[in-house]
């Protein structure tokens, strides 16, 4: 049976962040995870964690200047110092919290671009191999463009093909089954090629990105087939709330944490 993750930054946003810790153990959940946790402290984050009983499955490395529009650095040219600072800034809150997985954003760049894709590379190869030191697996998730326009890393052939070359066993695909959809389609048949890379999956409806209870993908279909597939990581719940979050989660009811 998936083990979910509440995603903090976009459910349970009736509460103030660290409370979203305690709303979802309440909810039944038994992990979370969350874009960004650089404004509260890692103490403060890792006490909620472990009032609750919670995983903290995965969060994303710092991704720039978020309010200037930045989507990440590690594919723009220039900014490897300040990624090498990134990459340690993230470690104290993995230290803390225990997480296990990461998430690195390539960023806003044309992946056809010479400089850009060796900044990347470079970026991918020293960030994977600072987190090997600690145990870490570095994720790399396709984005599409409709939501994230001009993002790097669109596409999923291109973060399997950087994978393979990299050869780094802790270098892992972070599945976003509502990006694979949008992006290429052909989610089945692609969790049963890509799985064995595969650190983290997320799920949201398609076209909206709620709750996964409607819309044009069969959720029930696909959890029976990641489990049969032998998958035991998290599954993320990255998707926004249609209304208030706990009106919800009936579709969650089967997996809460008793």
């Amino acid at each position: 049976m998936p083990v979910f993750a509440a995603n903090l930054t976009m459910m349970f946003n009736e509460w103030a962040f660290l409370d979203r810790f305690d709303a979802a153990a309440e909810a039944g959940f038994a992990a979370v995870e969350y874009l960004f946790p650089y404004e509260a402290t890692p103490e403060a984050i890792a006490e909620r964690l472990a009032r609750n009983n919670l995983q903290q499955a995965l969060f994303n490395l710092p991704p720039g200047d978020w309010a200037a529009g930045e989507r990440g650095i590690a594919a723009l040219p220039g900014r490897f110092d300040a990624l090498k600072a990134d990459v340690e800034r993230a470690l104290d809150y993995a230290a803390a919290t225990g997480v296990r997985r990461l998430h690195l954003m390539a960023g806003i760049a044309d992946r056809h671009d010479e400089d850009a894709s060796s900044a990347y590379r470079r970026s991918v190869t020293y960030a994977a191999g600072r987190l090997a030191e600690k145990g870490i697996d570095l994720l790399l998730e396709p984005i599409n463009g409709r939501n994230m326009p001009g993002y790097f890393l669109n596409d999923f052939g291109a973060a399997e093909r950087l994978i393979a070359e990299c050869g780094l066993p802790n270098l892992k695909l972070q599945f976003d089954i509502y990006h694979r959809q949008i992006i290429h389609g052909d989610v089945t048949i692609a969790l049963r090629h890509l799985l064995p890379i595969a650190g983290h999956i997320q799920i949201a409806s398609v076209p909206s990105r709620n709750e996964p209870d409607g819309e044009e993908l069969n959720y029930p279909y696909l959890f029976g087939e990641i489990d049969r597939l032998g998958y035991d990581g998290f599954v993320g719940c990255e998707y926004i709330p249609r209304g208030h979050t706990l009106d919800g989660l009936g579709w969650f009811k089967p997996f809460a944490r008793s």
